[in-house]
């Protein structure tokens, strides 16, 4: 069995693992023995240390396992009809290792019971735990590259061409001649792909996370629970608070789990990483015990344990992992452009065939017809030019190379150096928003008490209320004691106090202190020293309020599962019994305690929460919903805070109520929800707080920009729907003046049949949804649903679990037609950034997994402005403008050879000598890059495909007709009596006609491309000498040559001069006033 950076486990044995959090950075999954008679394998793995700050991800490299494959115009009355939904062929099977699974024991998934300690009880065969994203293996790797490229007629062509030279009666001439362009993109094309799978291997061993899905056992923190980072899974940097089963944490030894007699109940393997459905039982207890476990219990693959060590027993492997099934497929990518010189490669296919046939009929099918027109096909092949392919793909590492040398994107990075161009053409950009939009750094900025407003400039008044409100000799009285204390108007000070000593009680934050090299970890904890303490939690916003608390005055400084320590400004410590926590959940929106003060006996509840949960559980009042209004349309996220005293009386009998709804095996949730409502009625109202998740740096302007340019831009994020609502507002992705439909909560057909006809009455406003209410739309109307949004300037979902975002960007491929652009940091992102069109990675504080996925890497949300504006904009009209030159280029040959039957070899040798000017022509640009981030609208025509598209193309195939018949037939009517002369003329014509084609195209001169028109000009004078066989060189220096040759090439190019003159005089491209 293997223990190295993968664990590999045998497909029929349960497995307990120990997981811990300890100082080393590097992580070593280290094997340890195990008694000879139990079959199961113990691990013990050192992972990465906590971060110093509770809310940043530490980077890590996790492979990118496949995922689990999950029309009538819309009126008011959507018929209740189901959709018909098209079978996706994946190249990896989702049921087993191979697609005959179901022999192997591992058809559909099912539930289990895993037993400890007996692993011969098993049900079923599990997959092994290997973890492979490679696309291809030893053996299939040259066989897949290479279908890959000839299953396109264009790829095809070449090869057929190449092949056909082996036949002597079809060679017309060298083998090297046709071979070797072919050669050398076919190695390109190869040593790319070898170089990913190399990488991609790598990663697959580097993988130091929890190495399994497992149920949490045990763990040797002194507060019975642990933290998770889930960074990779669902794009939190937040750290998930997990708790172990009870009876299994108060056993005395972790090697006592294989002792007693228990078994573990699971649901079937799903995609859901927030849900959880199982139980735990031990047999031997007196009386047997049955514990319910739920997504607090549960220790995911991929996730890190960022304290202590904990011991689980696992119950899902390989391609049942949470991680495997929300994580695709890696594609082989074909930009759109390449479709499009694909199908233009046909035609011009079909135009040479129709030629060769033409050829054949004018000498009346004599002979052996049907050879000759394979000998036309060949000798007329330059009409589909190999050419193109070599410089195409010279052009696009052109382009890559312009990109990561960039100074004003410092740290690009083009790991698909195949579609640069489609940068330029993208209509739909979605981007996740932890660590990509944002910084997932909170900072508290507003305190509203109803009556009186704190500011970030005015926290010194709040500070001074709290030190006021310790300080003085009244405050040891509670207010609870007196009568009538709440009929008596508070003082604006100890209703600051009061506030603020909710806010410090009120969360699930942990203070954990660190060695730092001066005091050691058990020195500071005991001394509560605040150099050495960091705060753990769950989430981000309450970290940030308790650093706040901290800052003005009341510190958080101790916490296990049953009590809490906080520090006044005089440094007196207040105990408090943490009775029952009620936390946050997407349903509740709101999360409560009940606490003891130790010191005084007094029993409170504390709850804080959303605005819309909260306003019908606090006591009536007139400014609730106008503040929490004003403060989010500030971008500030806001919780309501509100308390309510209870007696002993009170809490004894709540306690009752709530353990019976707890072990109610029916409709527990719901049972449980109805006690703790029963307390949640006329709270006092004590504050409002607002929090800003910072942005990253110009991400409003960014946006905008991309606004500009006629993109729409989606947000798809796994945090829950306020926050998401926040940052959209916050990052001005929905704008101030714009309504916001949030789409209500579905479960059912007939619920989201009401929903969307209610939002079809919407115009022009941006949809808030979350990702179960997205299921069900797309379960039940997925046209209909898809054809909404895409109305909309901008859709935000919430709560996405990785394959909800890849199957939204194939859904709007699959509807709309367009290109897109997916943007993310993290390992959730994985699967939306390998679907779409293109994938853009963030390197962030989310690891570098997603960067090490995507086909191109940035460091910033910023640098995509110009990536996309200025990049990809020249990337498409470069690669656009290159393509028809070169067509144009071999169809003058082409209309030479069938009018005149000029020497085959002159094809290779004009191509030789204009080979540099016309490749300079990927250093044009039409406008400056500071024009086009200026002015993005310029980005918007190129989402039509006019730079290439088949009337570009039919002008193009004119020109070339109108220039290769006046150099033929110039040169048959100015010669004078030898064919030798015919030959001078008409083939200098030809190459003072390209390069002076080529000036004509050129929209900004580079100085390389006046080099290489210089440079191409001298090198055809010099050769000249060596044409002595085609070409008479004494004829070439008489006045005869010289006129013959002008008056040819002017009759070939001045017509077209001029009608680009009148062009630009009466119709002038978008761009023209902005370069004048």
């Amino acid at each position: 069995m293997e223990a190295t950076g993968r664990c590999l486990f045998s497909a029929h044995i349960c497995c307990v693992i120990v997981c811990q959090c300890v100082q080393p950075v590097c992580a070593e999954l280290v094997s340890v023995p195990v008694p000879p008679h139990c079959c199961q394998s113990v691990y013990e793995a050192a992972p990465e240390p906590p971060p110093r700050t509770a809310t940043a991800g530490l980077p890590a490299c996790l492979p990118r396992p496949p995922s689990v494959p999950g029309a009538a115009g819309m009126t008011d009355n959507i018929p209740l009809q189901p959709v018909r939904r098209p079978k996706r062929h994946d190249s990896k099977n989702r049921n087993g290792c191979c697609p005959w699974s179901r022999c192997c024991g591992m058809g559909d998934f099912r539930p289990r019971t895993v037993w400890l300690g007996h692993p011969e009880k098993r049900e079923q065969r599990y997959p092994r735990n290997v973890i492979n994203n490679q696309k291809y293996n030893f053996f299939t790797f040259l066989p897949a590259v290479l279908f890959n490229q000839f299953k396109y007629f264009f790829n095809l062509y070449f090869l057929l061409l190449a092949c056909s030279q082996f036949v002597n009666e079809l060679r017309l001439g060298a083998l090297y001649t046709y071979w070797v362009p072919l050669g050398v993109v076919l190695l390109i094309t190869i040593t790319r792909e070898a170089v990913e799978e190399i990488r991609c291997y790598l990663r697959d061993k580097e993988n130091q996370r929890v190495p399994a899905d497992m149920i949490f056992l045990r763990t040797s923190e002194r507060n019975g629970s642990c933290f998770l980072r889930t960074d990779q899974l669902d794009g939190e940097t937040d750290w998930k608070l997990r708790l172990p089963v009870a009876c299994t944490q108060r056993l005395p030894t972790a090697a006592d789990l294989l002792q007693i007699r228990s078994y573990v109940y699971a649901e079937e393997p799903n995609i859901d990483i927030h849900n959880f459905i199982g139980t735990f039982t031990r047999e031997d207890g007196d009386p047997p015990v049955n514990e319910s476990l739920s997504i607090e219990n549960t220790l995911w693959a991929s996730t890190v344990v960022a304290s202590g060590t904990v011991v689980g027993v696992v119950i899902y492997t390989g391609k049942e992992l949470r991680s495997v099934m929300n994580t695709s497929n890696p594609r082989n990518k074909v930009g759109l452009f390449d479709l499009e010189v694909n199908c233009l490669t046909k035609i011009l296919f079909g135009a040479l065939v129709v030629v060769s046939l033409v050829m054949v009929a004018l000498q009346h099918f004599a002979g052996r017809w049907y050879l000759q027109i394979l000998r036309f096909l060949l000798l007329l092949s330059h009409i589909v030019p190999i050419s193109l392919r070599v410089n195409l793909d010279m052009g696009k590492m052109v382009f890559s190379w312009m990109i990561k040398k960039d100074s004003k994107i410092p740290g690009t990075v083009v790991r698909a150096s195949t579609i640069p161009e489609q940068l330029g053409r993208i209509s739909y950009l979605l981007t996740d928003k932890t660590g990509t939009l944002t910084q997932n750094e909170m900072v508290f900025r507003r305190l509203h008490l109803g009556t009186v407003a704190y500011g970030m400039d005015s926290m010194d008044e709040v500070q001074s209320h709290v030190f006021s409100a310790y300080t003085q000799p009244t405050h040891d009285l509670p207010t609870s004691r007196a009568p009538a204390a709440t009929k008596v108007r508070k003082t604006i000070s100890s209703r600051v106090h009061e506030a603020v000593k909710a806010i410090a009680l009120v969360h699930n934050v942990t203070p954990v202190y660190e060695a730092n090299g001066v005091t050691d970890q058990a020195e500071a904890e005991q001394h509560y020293e605040d150099t050495c303490r960091v705060y753990q939690a769950s989430s981000p916003d309450e970290v940030s309020l308790v650093q706040w608390t901290e800052s003005v005055g009341l510190t958080l400084v101790g916490r296990d599962q049953s009590s809490m320590q906080l520090r006044t400004p005089t440094g007196q410590i207040l105990n408090f019994t943490i009775l029952q926590i009620f936390p946050f959940t997407y349903e509740s929106k709101r999360m409560g305690i009940i606490v003891r003060d130790e010191s005084t006996g007094e029993i409170t509840f504390y709850m804080k929460g959303a605005d819309v949960v909260m306003a019908g559980i606090v006591q009536y009042n007139d400014w609730l919903e106008e503040e929490c209004g004003n403060m989010a349309r500030e971008g500030l996220r806001v919780l309501v805070v509100s308390k309510k005293s209870l007696t002993e009386e009170q809490y004894q009998d709540f306690e009752a109520r709530y353990v019976q709804a707890k072990l109610s095996v029916h409709d527990r949730s719901l049972k449980v929800a109805t006690v703790i409502e029963s307390l949640e009625m006329e709270m006092e109202l004590l504050c409002l707080t607002g929090v800003e998740d910072q942005l990253q740096a110009d991400v409003r302007p960014t946006l905008e920009i991309l606004r500009n340019a006629g993109m729409k831009v989606w947000m798809l994020t796994g945090d829950k729907l306020e926050t998401a609502t926040c940052t959209a507002k916050n990052a001005h992705l929905i704008t101030r003046n714009q309504d916001i439909h949030i789409f209500r909560p579905v479960t059912t057909r007939g619920e989201a049949h009401l929903e969307l006809n209610a939002f079809r009455r919407k115009h022009d406003c941006a949809l808030v949804i979350s990702g179960d209410s997205l299921e069900v739309c797309l379960k039940y109307y997925e046209y209909e649903f898809m054809e909404l949004a895409c109305q909309c300037p901008a859709v935000v979902c919430c709560r996405c679990a990785p394959t909800q975002k890849a199957q939204i960007v194939r859904l709007l491929q699959e509807r709309t037609g367009k290109l897109t652009c997916a943007v993310g940091d993290g390992g959730n992102d994985v699967s939306m950034i390998q679907e779409a069109d293109c994938g853009v990675g963030v390197e962030g504080k989310e690891g570098k997994q997603a960067s090490l996925a995507a086909d191109f890497s940035v460091t910033q949300f910023k640098h995509l402005g110009r990536l996309l504006m200025v990049h990809g904009r020249n990337s498409y009209k470069r690669s656009a403008a290159l393509s028809q030159f070169v067509i144009h280029r071999s169809l003058c040959i082409s209309t030479m050879q069938v009018e005149g039957c000029v020497v085959i070899c002159f094809t290779h040798y004009s191509t030789i000598y204009t080979m540099f000017p016309v490749f300079s022509l990927v250093l044009d640009k039409d406008v400056k890059s500071e024009v086009a981030m200026l002015y993005p609208e310029l980005y918007k025509d190129l989402l039509k495909g006019r730079p290439l598209s088949f009337k570009t193309f039919l002008i193009w195939v004119l020109i070339s007709i109108y220039q290769g018949s006046i150099i033929m037939y110039g040169a048959l009517l100015l010669f004078d009596s030898e064919f030798v002369h015919i030959v001078a003329i008409s083939f200098t014509s030809l190459i003072l006609t390209e390069l002076l084609m080529v000036a004509l195209t050129i929209q900004t001169w580079h100085w390389l491309i006046i080099v290489a028109e210089l440079l191409s000009l001298a090198c055809y004078i010099a050769s000249l000498v060596f044409l002595h066989e085609f070409i008479d060189v004494y004829f070439i220096t008489t006045v005869s040559f010289l006129w013959k040759v002008t008056v040819i090439t002017l009759v070939s190019c001045l017509p077209l001069y001029i009608l680009k003159y009148l062009r630009r005089r009466f119709s002038p491209p978008s761009y023209s006033k902005l370069t004048s």
